[in-house]
């Protein structure tokens, strides 16, 4: 019964439009013809809107355009009726055979059913989360790391080439602040009582990575704490930054060839908490990229190298002592600085070089996952690529809201120094991985999201993620009931298979491939989870009001088909968001 056009039925009724197009309006054939799902079964299984694109070309009503269009359709063996509907929609009907053809499909594709090859092996590399390692990963890195994780899984199944990729920031001030901020825990630790600077890192793992430097190397770092040392509590504003600075100064000089392997200390032990943090919420990487090596090499390092090529296309220049990029030229508010007076490059020079990097490894596109407040960092960025000689339009940048956690009415503090913040870990200890994987994923990623905590916890319909896995769990379930052999199931006769409900899990069960291709091509990975709640209410709904131990064994059968043929969907969809499909809930 399978029917080897469902493959694509999609594409095959586009060509039957086009044909009929080329019949009514020979000078038209290169009109987009563009299928949509309609919201409602009773609509048929696809709508065109093609005979209101052409109303004006043809100087003819719509409804009349689509009379002649259906009139001109080529007869097939895929298409059981077809409706005009509204202002000129052509509303089209698939046969049932063909509907019911989609369990076959499922079954012999199994967890590679919704996979493609329309990404053609385009190389992607998505780079995502990239947190400063100068604390654990809270809240709002998780969703960064839950989106770029699920938006690289539908890449990948939709036939894209994929790296992953963290960006380490292992240069400059922050990681001096922290390396300075372990160095006084560890003076403490040992017995020497420090005045702690008010803008140093406050928060307890830096008390953790402290004790861990006294286990590990006892005495090596221990100094006579200088009696000079600007660590002053009260200090606020540039006063506080230049005491911190000074502090940075003073221990670098206190420690001498020390600093560096207390600098290497610290970032090592933040960046195996990272690692490992993201490693159990599900996240690999396949390169872990050092900002620092990008300085690497003095006159010829990779920052160097490109601001030596920004020199020679004339896009720098020099003011108060500084060097500049002219990123007005390519749309930004202002000139960025690029080497400080003092003669250090500045971060938007490493991302420079770092952005020119990722080009020469020979990508076919960049997405980078940034936070929202990043917005205006965008221009710069390709404005400096476009002055490199790059192409800018490789790069794709997606933003990122930060989740907001509520405990009851109040916001949580997510202030990495002071150490008043929810760690990713804490929220996933107290929710769940997937929960949280779920929630975070649940919406637009530019979109605002307050992260429910009860709700994520709750065993309710209400609960997105426990109302999917619930009709997993369910079809688990069934098919224990009824012994059901899974031979017999896959190879059942679905003529059985015609009442509404039927009907329209079967279209929803076909929509899934297509679904997992606008996810990747639109880089939003929630029109996935919007699918699967979806899927799970309709499902629910056959389930509380279908009788599946029947007498009739081929409609018996049947009924378990589709059952497990979404059952199969669920899994592979879950696993494309990172989240489980338990048997038993």
């Amino acid at each position: 019964m399978s029917n080897p056009s469902f493959a694509d039925p999609k594409s095959a009724i586009v060509d039957l439009l086009a044909a009929a197009l080329k019949a009514v309006a020979p000078d038209a054939t290169d009109t987009v013809i563009t299928l949509e799902r309609p919201k409602q079964t009773l609509h048929g299984d696809f709508s065109c809107n093609v005979a209101m694109q052409m109303a004006k070309a043809l100087r003819a009503k719509p409804r009349d355009i689509a009379q002649k269009l259906v009139a001109a359709l080529p007869a097939s063996p895929l298409i059981e009726k077809t409706e005009i509907a509204g202002a000129g929609f052509i509303n089209l009907f698939l046969k049932r055979g063909l509907k019911q053809s989609v369990l076959h499909h499922i079954f012999s594709s199994g967890s590679r059913f919704g996979e493609s090859s329309v990404g053609a092996g385009r190389k992607v590399q998505i780079e995502f989360v990239s947190a400063n390692p100068t604390g654990p990963l809270h809240v709002g890195h998780g969703r960064g790391a839950a989106y770029g994780a699920c938006l690289a899984n539908v890449l990948a199944a939709t036939g894209h080439d994929v790296a992953r990729e963290f960006y380490i920031n292992d240069a400059g001030r922050q990681m001096d602040i922290l390396a300075a901020s372990v160095w006084l825990r560890y003076l403490e630790a040992r017995g020497t009582n420090v005045a702690f600077p008010a803008d140093g890192y406050r928060g307890d793992y830096v008390r953790d990575i402290a004790r861990a430097l006294d286990t590990t190397h006892g005495s090596r770092f221990q100094r006579e704490f200088p009696t000079a040392a600007p660590a002053e509590n009260g200090n606020e504003g540039e006063d506080a930054d230049a005491a911190l600075d000074a502090l940075i100064a003073c221990a670098k000089a206190t420690l001498g060839e020390q600093w560096q392997a207390l600098h290497q200390f610290a970032l090592d032990a933040m960046l195996a908490d990272q690692r490992d943090d993201l490693a159990q919420f599900g996240v690999q990487y396949d390169r872990w990229f050092s900002e620092q090596s990008l300085h690497d090499g003095g006159a010829d390092s990779p920052v160097a190298r490109a601001m030596e090529t920004l020199q020679k296309n004339d896009h720098l220049y020099e003011k108060d002592g500084a060097l500049w990029f002219r990123s007005t030229t390519f749309g930004d508010e202002k000139d960025r600085v690029v080497r400080r007076e003092n003669g250090q490059f500045t971060y938007f020079a490493s991302d420079i070089a770092y952005h020119l990097n990722k080009i020469e490894r020979g990508y076919d596109q960049l997405i980078d996952v940034w936070g929202a407040d990043h917005h205006g960092y965008i221009a710069r960025v390709k404005g400096a690529l476009s002055a490199l000689g790059a192409n800018p339009d490789k790069l794709t940048v997606t933003l990122v809201q930060f989740a907001v956690l509520y405990r009851g009415t109040e916001k949580v503090a997510m202030g990495k120094r002071s150490g008043d913040f929810v760690t990713l870990r804490e929220l996933r200890d107290e929710v769940g991985n997937d929960a949280t994987r779920f929630f975070y994923v649940l919406r637009k990623s530019d979109q605002h999201l307050d992260f429910d905590l009860e709700l994520a916890k709750s065993h309710t319909n209400e609960n997105p993620v426990y109302y999917i896995q619930y009709a997993h769990a369910r079809v688990c379930s069934l098919y224990a009931q009824c012994n059901a052999d899974a031979a017999t199931v896959v190879n059942a006769d679905l003529s059985p298979l015609k009442s509404e409900t039927e009907l329209a899990l079967l279209q929803k069960l076909a929509e899934y491939p297509e679904i997992v291709q606008s996810a990747a091509r639109e880089l939003s990975p929630h029109l996935l989870a919007f699918y699967l709640k979806d899927l799970a209410a309709l499902f629910h709904s056959y389930y509380n009001g279908t009788r599946f131990l029947v007498d009739d064994i081929a409609e018996r059968n049947a009924r378990l088909a589709l059952a497990g043929a979404v059952r199969q969907v669920l899994v592979n969809g879950l696993a494309l968001l990172g989240v489980t499909a338990p048997e038993k809930m």
